[in-house]
């Protein structure tokens, strides 16, 4: 209505609530959404789409790996998406972005390289 892709929404497999305090590396498959504390870093595994979304609240100390990634809390280490990362306006990430496609919204900070991922190469 508003000239606005459709974006598929990917469900949420993992929750981790604002009181949790998660001590090292999360793998999952599906949707991750943090409004805790993440002591590691948290990866996506596995054939399909997957998203990683990080709240105003939510702070991953370590890598977030995912085909997409939405920030709006802090994140210290690389982001690293093969498809979007979306940065929203109280988004902090100190580490290096690497991206398909970036949006960033006026008052998100990066202190570290933007680098855009290399489309595969067609057969």
């Amino acid at each position: 209505m508003f000239n606005r892709e459709s974006r598929p929404q990917t469900q949420v497999d993992i929750l981790i609530g604002a009181s949790a305090r998660v001590h090292g590396d999360v793998d999952f498959s599906g949707g991750l959404h943090t409004d805790g504390h993440v002591f590691g870093g948290v990866c996506a595994y596995g054939p399909g789409e997957s998203k990683v979304s990080v709240s105003e609240s939510g702070i991953v100390e370590g890598a977030v790996v995912a085909v997409h990634v939405v920030v709006n809390g802090v994140v210290q280490g690389d982001v690293v998406a093969t498809g979007k990362v979306v940065l929203g306006p109280k988004a902090r990430v100190i580490g290096n972005v690497q991206y398909g496609i970036i949006e960033a919204t006026t008052g998100a900070q990066i202190t570290g390289t933007l680098v855009q991922a290399k489309a595969p190469a067609a057969d």
